[in-house]
């Protein structure tokens, strides 16, 4: 609706993973494009001379200072850290927004620099929006979980503009910080609150016992740097354990680098996290404007959609068949007999599993009849699981993710009663592709695959 692209010129529009985005700008950042967030002790090979922005003050005001430039250039040459980088170097790209986290890993591949993912997209849903919800439940502990529902009911603006006052105060959280912090309170707020308790907000806080919070004056709740870190601490607690069990996956080892990027990569109290754990298996690097490294990259991946030559596949993907039922392989509940045949029903045909390498332009080739000579349109659903072996699309995790349907007006009608179809599906790009031809006539076959509707 956008006018992006359509079905007649699909190619318009290039669909890419936010972790590859930005993957893809971080290999070719040059030295003063980001900060280098290494311990002092020798890692990999390079000695503390080889950072660039030690300390995290450092790095903050990097950030901060680098935060207004929205200047890109595309630029042809290598950049700078591409000189560390040797054939099958491996590092990690982190992508910590606000929502959730993804994290990527990637092998270079020289001399034209292409990409291999050496493990499959992961993450979860640790984003910065855990530090907002560990906010609320302090409110709530505060000043009860049922007037704080009720005041996001009745008085949703004035949450709004607790929540953007909180937003700002966030970012100013950082380790070395010993000044309190200042929330201020909407007066609808207070005033609400009153109404609704029949004491003040300043009452609340006294009765409320939570010591490392207190009522300020001029209308603002004052928090201790301490106090500001806790909310922090699950959600960085489970960034750094789900990045402890990525590292320790097999296909994991030797990672020269770990690129942390997305809004959330600005915080102090994140940097810190992730190069206390990491710092002496890797480089802990920050490009410069983190904000933007997805967007930049997403360009990047515009002009050389092929950078990328080796996927790992999320899930496995596979059709409902029926086969020739197996006595003693097949379970008898499965039997389907049809004209004297005896069919196993609900058989999963895999195309691909879980975690599968899978080359950029690698294909899958099935080929389906036609229950009836005179059909139009075939109709065949699409299946995934998280599991690797999977025999029946009934068994447990099995999800109908999307249909593959096959338009068979327009081919010529003289044909043989039985007709085959052969279709060929794409699994290495960022988006599922599929072709069809008819066997007997060598004519296209209008193919449509569909996943948004599941």
């Amino acid at each position: 609706q956008a006018g992006m692209a359509s079905p007649e010129n699909p190619e318009q529009l290039i669909i890419a993973l936010e972790p590859e985005a930005a993957s893809i700008y971080c290999r070719k950042l040059r030295l003063h494009q980001m900060i280098d967030l290494s311990s002092r002790a020798p890692v990999n090979g390079y000695s503390p001379s080889d950072t660039i922005g030690t300390g995290f003050t450092q790095g903050k005001e990097h950030v901060r200072r680098n935060r207004q430039s929205r200047t890109f250039m595309v630029e042809n040459v290598i950049g700078e850290i591409w000189s560390e980088l040797e054939e099958g170097d491996r590092y990690i790209v982190v992508d910590s927004g606000g929502g959730t986290v993804d994290m990527t890993v990637h092998q270079i591949r020289l001399p034209e620099g292409h990409l291999k993912e050496l493990y499959k997209a992961t993450g979860g849903p640790y984003g910065s929006l855990g530090v907002d919800y560990e906010f609320e439940k302090l409110l709530c502990k505060i000043f009860g979980e049922d007037f704080i529902e009720q005041f996001k009911i009745k008085r949703p603006a004035a949450w709004v503009d607790l929540m953007i006052a909180f937003e700002s105060r966030k970012r100013a959280a950082a380790p070395d910080r010993t000044n309190p912090l200042n929330i201020t309170l909407p007066f609808s707020f207070i005033d609400y609150y009153k109404k609704f308790r029949g004491h003040s907000v300043e009452h609340a806080l006294r009765k409320s016992n939570v010591d490392f919070v207190k009522w300020s004056s001029q209308g603002m709740l004052r928090m201790s740097p301490d106090a500001m870190n806790a909310l922090f601490k699950p959600t960085i607690d489970q960034i750094v354990q789900h990045l402890s069990e990525v590292f320790d996956k097999p296909e994991v080892t030797n990672v020269k680098f770990l690129f942390l990027v997305g809004g959330f990569a600005e915080s102090p109290l994140l940097q810190q996290a992730v190069q206390s754990a990491f710092g002496s298996r890797c480089r802990v690097i920050i490009p410069q404007d983190v904000g933007l490294t997805i967007l930049k990259g997403a360009v990047l991946f515009g002009l050389d959609p092929a950078v990328i030559k080796v996927r790992r596949s999320p899930l496995t993907y596979g059709v409902g068949v029926l086969n020739r039922f197996v006595e003693g392989k097949h379970p008898p509940e499965k039997l389907l007999v049809k004209d004297g045949t005896r069919w196993c029903t609900d058989v999963f045909d895999k195309f691909i599993s879980a975690d599968q390498s899978v080359a950029l332009g690698e294909t899958v080739t099935r080929s389906y009849t036609p229950a009836k000579p005179s059909q139009l349109v075939i109709v065949i659903n699409i299946y995934s699981s998280e599991q690797d072996s999977v025999s029946f699309i009934t068994e447990p995790g099995v999800k109908k993710c999307g249909t593959l349907r096959l338009d068979l007006t327009g081919t010529d009608a003289a044909v043989p009663n039985r007709r085959e179809i052969k279709t060929l599906m794409q699994f290495g790009d960022t988006e599922i592709k599929a072709m069809a031809v008819d066997v007997a006539t060598s004519k296209s076959v209008k193919v449509g695959i569909d996943f948004l509707n599941y």
